[in-house]
């Protein structure tokens, strides 16, 4: 099968598109033809090993030492069930699924093999395989870090970040828990987050959110750019600080802002599972959430792909289209497998 490895760490172009053995999956597994993935900010870090100095030592030890210890990169999928090993009960060959798989990555390929008690669900019908994709990756992660806040209907929650993939999510999922939400985006990406339920949004290129005079019971940094304690000054007394991307040093500097008050800090990492992914499945079935996509790449551009994300300017998510259906296993001719995405007008082709 085709994949996408990083033997290296280092830009994008140490990206490469191989041969590789297709894998089997184990009895508790199911194999996924994989029809579209995605490139994700923590794609771009681990590619490209972008990590402060304080959390270096730890992040080679998870990471890899000297190169990707999961040379496959890609976190999220949607596809089709090829296979399913002797001890699956929930799916069965041929249903249509999309899914995350976390640290383990390996979604950047024709196939992937994805435990059937992990993160992994039924397709929602109401989206492509595209959609569905890029569901994951932010979904499950603003879902955690809100509930882990003990978000309450009626909180006021600025939104840091609103127009990144954690931050599109945040905003839908807060306000499906019924927050006043305040998105903090720039120029061009204001009408966007307004049109997902913003009830306030601020462009930072022009106003300091901290010195509006508002004041929260939530500020969610989804993407580590707030000024630490600024940002604490403008949360109410028994309010929340949620830090999406937070390393040692930069909790530290929170946890010492906050001593002498009763508000708190939010962070750290998470664990994905079952329940997270089908009830985001739920939201999208009901219209509730939607994934945003900013660009729609064939897997042959994975290198332009991870050149854009790395810019830091995404609205929402970026796509990679895998297969589709309907193209001729093994077809190398790129004028019969011509096809357009369903979520850009760019022609995507397999070859």
């Amino acid at each position: 099968m085709k994949a996408v490895v990083c033997a290296k760490y280092g830009p994008p172009e140490v990206l490469q598109i191989k041969e590789v053995e297709k894998p089997r999956p184990k009895d508790n597994e199911v194999l996924i033809r994989i029809y579209a993935t995605s490139v994700t900010a923590a794609d771009s870090r681990v590619r490209g090993f972008k990590v402060p100095l304080s959390f270096w030592i730890p992040a080679r030890l998870a990471l890899g030492i000297t190169k990707p210890k999961n040379s496959i990169p890609g976190g999220e999928l949607s596809g089709e069930i090829e296979l399913v090993g002797r001890d699956v009960k929930q799916f069965k060959k041929g249903d249509r699924v999309f899914a995350f798989t976390g640290h383990k990555m390996g979604a950047n390929a024709d196939y992937c093999c994805v435990d059937e008690n992990r993160c992994l669900a039924i397709k929602p019908g109401n989206l492509s395989h595209e959609e569905a994709a890029v569901i994951t990756f932010g979904g499950i992660t603003a879902l955690q870090f809100l509930r882990k806040g003990n978000i309450k209907p009626g909180d006021r929650v600025l939104i840091y970040g609103a127009s990144g993939s954690v931050g599109t999510y945040a905003v839908q999922l807060a306000k499906y828990f019924g927050a006043v939400v305040t998105g903090v985006c720039s120029t061009a990406n204001l009408e966007m987050v307004q049109s997902l339920g913003a009830d306030h949004v601020i462009d930072y290129t022009t106003t300091d959110f901290t010195k509006t005079g508002r004041h929260y019971d939530f500020i969610f940094d989804t993407v580590g750019k707030t000024p630490v304690y600024r940002t604490i000054k403008v949360l109410n007394p028994t309010g929340t600080y949620i830090h999406a991307v937070t390393t040692p040093t930069t909790a530290l500097r929170i946890r010492l802002g906050l001593i002498g008050s009763k508000k708190k800090l939010v962070g750290g990492s998470y664990k994905s599972n079952a329940e997270q992914i089908n009830f985001l499945k739920k939201l999208v079935e009901e219209g509730t959430i939607k994934p945003v996509i900013d660009r729609q790449y064939p897997i042959e551009k994975i290198i332009e792909a991870h050149r854009y994300v790395d810019q830091g300017h995404k609205k929402g998510n970026v796509g990679i289209t895998v297969w589709r259906e309907g193209w001729t296993s093994g077809c190398l001719c790129i004028t019969h497998c011509n096809q357009k995405s369903d979520n850009d007008s760019k022609t995507v082709a397999h070859g």
